[in-house]
Parts: structure tokens; sequence; C-alpha cells
């Protein structure tokens, strides 16, 4: 799967980094749909297929021009340097973009959902009983999880590793959000909000010579630290998973991904209210950064009275022409 790859290409590779970054920090949104509308979720899925025993054996024996090249390490290296970059960027602009604009930025995604669901349908040539009985699987499924009661927040660090190996499966799972998955799971907080958090401020102090670290703040950085393994151990396993379905039973796979995403539509349905997590008093329960903790959303239709409306529905064909655009693109850049 490896390729010889332009400077334009490098960049354009940690830019599709980023995008998944991006994508992995929003409930109800999966990286592994930009992956797959910009054309490299095969090579993605296989590349992570080979850190197996051979890539470990190629490691604790020193070879490591040989592990960089049987890893596909060019493509994976800079794919994870946008998602790092993501996360420290892109994700905090889109934390900001949420609190403040909240309906457009819901109605963009929406709209991204809907043009990758249009872009991957459109390839199957015809559709059997058999991929339409996994469409309609997937939205099933898709749209049960959308609806389920969230949990209440769990630090035990099994737990925390087995929410690292759920969260990757946004990378690995076109229309799986991992992110979402997390606030049913009920640690969405502590892990994508408050630990990251806490590893940013604690390079910062680092690197102002202040090393007084306290018992909470080591402890979050624990907690990231077992969260991270169980990512990296989801990423590798799932993939090995996904390698083997693909090869056998590709058009099935593509199928049951296409009602996935579909279903994920529910998630990121743009009018809705936030319900808020509460004591048993009633009162509103606070993050670290004195945010009100998301529980869950309230749907409803929209108004179509309202001038709102009309701007989160042109969001929303923003966001079909900006996924179209996209693969527009990768296509036409293949076939040069």
């Amino acid at each position: 799967m490896q390729q010889t790859r332009t400077i334009t290409d490098k960049i354009f590779l940690v830019l599709k980094g980023l995008a998944m970054g991006a994508a992995n920090k929003v409930p109800g949104v999966s990286g592994g749909v930009v992956a797959f509308v910009a054309g490299f979720y095969e090579e993605f899925i296989y590349s992570l297929q080979k850190v197996n025993l051979k890539a470990f054996k190629l490691l604790i024996s020193g070879r490591f021009k040989s592990l960089f090249q049987y890893v596909n390490g060019k493509f994976l290296g800079l794919l994870i340097l946008g998602m790092l970059i993501s996360y420290f960027s892109v994700s905090k602009l889109l934390d900001y973009l949420i609190v403040h604009y909240e309906l457009y930025v819901w109605s963009s995604f929406f709209g991204m959902i809907i043009g990758s669901i249009y872009y991957i349908s459109k390839d199957f040539e015809e559709w059997s009983k058999r991929s339409l009985a996994f469409v309609i699987l997937g939205i099933v499924l898709g749209t049960a999880i959308s609806f389920l009661e969230p949990a209440k927040e769990n630090d035990n660090l099994w737990f925390v590793f087995f929410c690292g190996i759920i969260s990757v499966s946004g990378m690995t799972l076109p229309g799986f959000s991992g992110s979402f998955i997390l606030i049913l799971l009920g640690n969405y907080v502590l892990l994508l909000v408050d630990s990251v958090n806490t590893l940013y401020d604690t390079i910062a102090d680092m690197l102002s010579l202040d090393f007084n670290f306290t018992s909470e703040r080591i402890e979050l950085l624990k907690i990231l630290v077992v969260f991270t393994l169980g990512s990296l151990a989801g990423m590798v396993s799932l993939s090995h998973l996904l390698g083997y379905v693909l090869k056998r039973y590709k058009k099935d796979t593509f199928a049951i991904i296409i009602g996935f995403i579909t279903g994920s539509l529910g998630v990121v349905w743009p009018w809705k209210e936030k319900i808020f997590k509460r004591d048993p008093a009633g009162n509103a329960l606070l993050d670290s950064r004195g945010d009100k903790i998301i529980d869950n959303y309230d749907r409803y239709l929209p108004d179509f009275g309202n001038t709102q409306t009309w701007i989160a529905i042109f969001f929303i064909l923003v966001g079909i022409a900006i996924v179209l655009a996209l693969a527009w693109y990768e296509k036409k850049n293949s076939e040069t």
C-alpha cells in the first residue's frame, strides 16, 4: 500500500490527520468517515495491521529502517502528526465554535455526514438484498446507540483502558463515534476534556520551569496515559479485525458502514437542547473548567419561520459541498 509521496501529498496527509483528529473530538462525528471520503481508509487499516509480531521483532532487533518501511511509517507518521496538532489547535477552536455557534457547527457536520453517505453509497453499482439488509442493520445499531442513556463517570484504570479501546473506534469504524460512546460510558469529560487540559497545562508549566504538580494533576495524567495505551491497543486490534473482514466481506462491510453513518445522523441533529447532569438537589454539575456537564440532548424539529433555521440549512449545504469537493479533488488527484 506504500506510495511515493510528493511534498503536496505529505501536506495534505497532515491536513487529513487534522480533520480526523477534529472529527474524533466531536460527539457524533467519526474520524473514520474522513478517512473513507478522503480515500485513504483501506491504506490506514492495512498500515495499522502491520503493527504485529513481525514489527515487534524488527523493533527489538534494532532494524528501525526496515520497521519504518514495513509499517508504512511515513503514511502513519504524517497522519498521526496531523491528529496530534489537531488535539491542541483545531479541537480547541471547535470547543469555542460549539460554545458560541453551536447550531451552525452541528449543521455543518450534519451536512458533511449527508455528503459522506452520498459519496460512499454511489460506488455501489447495484444493491442486493444482502447489502440492503446490512445497511438496515447498521442504521438500527447506529440509531439505537444514539438514544442510549449515559452512565456515570468512572476513573477506574481498567475501565479507562477499556474506554481507550472503545474511543479509537471512531477512527477505524466510520459512523461509529468514539467521542459519543465515551459520553454514553460517562467518561467523555474526564478523558477528552479534563485529562487533555491537564496535559496542556502541565506542558505549559514545565516550559515555565514550574514542576509543582498537585496529586490531582498527577492522577489525571496517569488516567491519560492509561487511556492512550488503551487507544493504541484498540487501534491495533480493531485494524486486524477490520483488515480480515475487508478482505473477505468488503461489500458487506461497506454496506453496514453506510448504515452506521446514516444512523449517526440522530446524534448530530442540529436542532437540540442540552440536558445537563444534576446533583440530587437539582443543581447542574460542573467539570474542572467550571462548565456544565452535558448528560444528553433533547431533539426537536426546526422552526422554519426562524431566520437561524435557514442559516443552519445553509451550513448543512456548505457541509455537503465541502465533502463532495474534497471527494472530487481526491478522485482527480488519484487519476493524475
